[in-house]
């Protein structure tokens, strides 16, 4: 599991909540990435709706650190890990994306 501070170094924010807001912290999306990449900021737009309700970690693969990752995705950026599980690579699929998203927020639901 990553810690709060490796999603603070990762992202540089934990996000800015306002007051009542609730947001569920195990909720994280990995998005490997590469420096510069459109296709990777367009991405990112698409998901500005919904930043509130999870994480983002960005995973830059030209960093050393993150080789294995380069390795694996260097020809198919931007890649999408949900909660560490694999989710879509390329583009964003929204309804995939908002199927798995809810599926994982009422499973921490009815953990609660």
């Amino acid at each position: 599991m990553i810690s709060k501070r490796q999603l603070y170094n990762c992202s540089g924010r934990l996000g800015n909540f306002q007051k009542g807001e609730v947001f569920l912290e195990n909720l994280t999306l990995s998005q490997v990435k590469t420096k510069p990449c459109p296709l990777c900021d367009e991405a990112k737009e698409v998901l500005e709706p919904y930043k509130r309700r999870f994480i983002l970690q960005e995973v830059d693969i030209t960093l050393p650190e993150n080789s294995a990752w380069y390795d694996k995705y260097k020809y198919d950026i931007p890649v999408f890990h949900l909660n560490g599980k694999f989710l879509m690579k390329h583009r964003v699929d929204i309804q995939k994306f908002e199927d798995q998203l809810s599926k994982l927020e009422l499973h921490n639901d009815g953990n609660h």
